[in-house]
């Protein structure tokens, strides 16, 4: 109990640390604007779907947890030929939403093979890949190339997805490993379902606790809204707009009464699903 207790105050404050760094800024990397509107090449993302389906659990509590002690040697191969693969691909040679499904792919299978790397891990902030005395996360360093390009996370995130799409909606498709980010979903996004699968993945998160949780007239939302505020129309009033839009009923109704946001929170702990062992 004490242990356990040492290692979720750890987490907490190494968030706290995180948190106390201004977020990334949406500052495009114009080199990526490039792309065919007019092209019909595909990237195939069999791969990465079947390691989802087969290793993300959904939850009673309507979360999603990664099986990562069961993912086995072979489908850790796998998923790296798969980044390696479709990071040879051409990317200007592609329509936009072949562009974000490639994008949003790469993100969470990166995300999910450091993760692996590095297993076991209690947080994703524990896993230090940059030099800086107060980085945390592996999100700024350079790990994968595309088109002759070395690219972060971070480059992934706030200088292509961000400000190319302009889409608040992406926060709710890129993953960070954590039980305080929207769920990692259990299939690969494409061109065909994009629309459907952001529209899902902001509803799930919005009406879910840790996406906005509302006590006495009160709100906390998730510490998303308040990093990302520029996003979400830059105030408390545009986050709350942005929660009614993909609000439930109940959510909406409690909406109604609330001005402006009281407070933020986020969990770091790894969205692990826990095998539990069996006793012959």
């Amino acid at each position: 109990m004490i242990r356990a207790l040492k290692i979720t105050l750890s987490i907490l404050l190494i968030g706290l640390s995180f948190e106390s760094q201004s977020a990334p800024k949406a500052e495009l990397w114009d080199r990526w604007l490039s792309h065919d509107a007019q092209s019909e090449e595909t990237i195939n993302h069999h791969i990465w779907n079947q390691f989802l389906n087969k290793y993300v659990v959904e939850g009673q509590d309507n979360l999603n947890r990664v099986a990562y002690q069961r993912v086995t040697l072979q489908d850790k191969s796998a998923l790296k030929q798969y980044i390696k693969n479709i990071s040879k691909r051409s990317i200007s040679r592609l329509n936009r939403q072949q562009q974000r499904a490639f994008w949003i792919n790469l993100y969470n299978a990166l995300t999910v093979d450091i993760i692996l790397d590095h297993y076991p891990v209690k947080s994703i902030l524990k896993i230090k890949l940059s030099s800086g005395l107060f980085t945390r996360g592996p999100w700024k360093k350079d790990i994968v190339e595309v088109e002759g390009e070395k690219l972060s996370l971070d480059d992934i995130e706030h200088r292509i997805l961000r400000p190319i799409w302009q889409d608040p909606r992406t926060h709710y498709a890129v993953n960070c490993a954590s039980i305080g980010c929207p769920n990692l979903s259990r299939q690969a996004f494409t061109e065909q379902n994009m629309d459907e699968q952001l529209n899902r993945a902001a509803e799930s998160y919005i009406n879910h606790p840790r996406g906005a949780d509302i006590n006495k007239g009160k709100i906390i939302v998730s510490s998303i809204y308040e990093w990302f505020k520029e996003d979400f129309e830059g105030d408390d009033q545009g986050v709350i707009r942005h929660l009614k839009r993909y609000a439930k009923p109940e959510l909406l109704k409690q909406l109604t009464t609330v001005q402006r946001i009281h407070d933020d929170q986020y969990d770091w702990q790894l969205n692990e699903y826990k095998v539990r062992a069996t006793h012959q």
